[in-house]
């Protein structure tokens, strides 16, 4: 639907449920723009004719992955540049001259200002995921790169849901834009492919059910959503206890780690994929079959977009959410806003008869399906290997009687080597000779 309209060079709102191809939707155009005849003077200079913006850096790697294969066989030159890695890669790249640049706006922006990114002759400046920027506080940046690139750009802006401070953001900076939305306003924003099931669970009970629905029939990849980063680790940790093989994504680990953990999980070395919400974006994996929410979202937008991870593509999905009873309340409102039949979430237990008929589970499983593994990752917080200064230590109880700790122990341990040495045991040999006034002394008597 809005190919012709990008085509022709018109600014252009994009709205359409997650895993609906909007990244094609702004590639090709842009692809089409670049290799145009009429460009060849602009594409000398080696500076980027196109910026692409993406909230978070798997999905700026995702949208670059898209980019690469829709001009596989045109010569496109094609950079992907966000924080976390080293800046030497991204400068030679840019020195020898890109046609694309795809980048996240805090690392875009740090380049504009250091002057190694030139902006000037960008014709086609594109906002994925413009409502992810916006929750992650990131419009402030957006504006100031809009403010780098020439007023005669083509703009345009995709994303799954449009809160009014993208609206206004799209006014501001857009000419004319024409709104396109890939289905009627009555229409659900959910992805009709994939079934969905809303439980209220008991936090302690969460990890049985979770157990049980990775064994459901029909299982491939699973992703599995938490709302803190501690959380993603915990779960992850505990899936990979259970025998799973499973790998957090959060925040505090190290991009290498990231980037590792997602290179896993489309390899399918690793089925199971702990994450947060912010790099629910950056997923776009084939054969995702089920999505986890293990904790309720914050809101509808969060909750769509949580679920669109499955489904992808005209595929079917499986989408369980679990809501805790301190949750009700904002899964009511989060019901409402999408017109979901799930007001009032079933109790849902490990033992539960309609978990394993609804998602078509054996009843022979267990919450235990072979040997610990490893997730891959280091624990986030973790200080194994680092010194205890200060505490007391397993010493017969002699720290508690100093009050000081282990500098008390210390100078216990000291003082009863003093008494060793000076008491009833003969002293060491000792290797030595004695002097008296520079001259040999005369040997001890017996």
């Amino acid at each position: 639907m809005t190919l012709s309209v990008a085509l022709a060079g018109t600014d252009l709102i994009g709205q359409a449920r997650t895993g609906t191809g909007k990244t094609f939707a702004f590639s090709i155009p842009v692809i089409q723009r670049i290799v145009n005849e009429a460009n060849a003077p602009a594409r000398e200079s080696g500076k980027p004719q196109a910026l692409i913006v993406a909230p978070t850096r798997e999905l700026a790697i995702q949208v670059a992955g898209d980019v690469e294969t829709a001009s596989k066989n045109l010569d496109i030159r094609s950079l992907t540049i966000y924080g976390g890695v080293p800046y030497e890669p991204q400068l030679e790249a840019l020195d020898k001259g890109v046609d694309i640049v795809i980048g996240t706006p805090g690392r875009v922006l740090d380049l504009v200002n250091r002057g190694d990114l030139d902006l000037t002759n960008v014709n086609a400046l594109v906002l994925d995921e413009a409502d992810e920027m916006l929750d992650l506080g990131f419009l402030p940046d957006v504006e100031a790169i809009l403010a780098k690139t020439p007023a005669s750009r083509q703009t345009m802006l995709f994303s799954a849901t449009m809160p009014a401070a993208i609206v206004t953001l799209a006014r501001q900076h857009m000419y004319q834009a024409m709104n396109i939305r890939a289905e009627s306003t009555e229409s659900n924003q959910t992805v009709p492919t994939t079934q969905q099931f809303v439980w209220q669970a008991h936090e302690m009970d969460k990890p049985e059910v979770v157990a049980r629905i990775l064994q459901a029939d029909g299982t491939g990849r699973v992703v599995i959503f938490t709302r803190t980063k501690r959380a993603a680790q915990r779960v992850a940790d505990d899936l990979a206890e259970r025998g799973f093989k499973a790998s957090p994504l959060h925040g505090d680990m190290a991009q290498k780690a990231r980037e590792k953990a997602l290179d896993g999980f489309r390899e399918g070395k690793v089925d199971i994929l702990v994450a947060t919400d912010v790099a629910a974006r950056g997923i776009d994996v084939a054969g995702i079959t089920h999505v986890i929410n293990y904790t309720c979202p914050e809101d509808d937008k969060t909750y769509v977009h949580r679920i669109g991870r499955t489904g992808r593509a005209g595929a079917s999905g499986v989408a369980v959410t679990f809501v805790d009873w301190a949750d009700i309340q904002r899964w009511k409102l989060i019901n409402k806003a999408l017109d979901l039949p799930f007001d009032d979430p079933i109790e849902t237990y490990s033992t539960s008869p309609h978990l394993f008929t609804d998602l078509n589970i054996s009843k022979d499983v267990k919450g235990r399906v072979g040997a610990p593994v490893s997730t891959g990752a280091k624990k986030a917080g973790d200080s194994r290997g680092q010194g205890k200064s200060g505490g007391q230590g397993k010493s017969g109880g002699q720290g508690k009687s100093g009050g000081r700790g282990g500098q008390s122990n210390r100078s216990q341990v000291s003082s009863s080597d003093d008494k060793k040495s000076t008491g009833d045991r003969p002293p060491r040999n000792r290797q030595r000779r004695r002097t008296r006034s520079g001259k040999p002394a005369a040997p001890a008597a017996e």
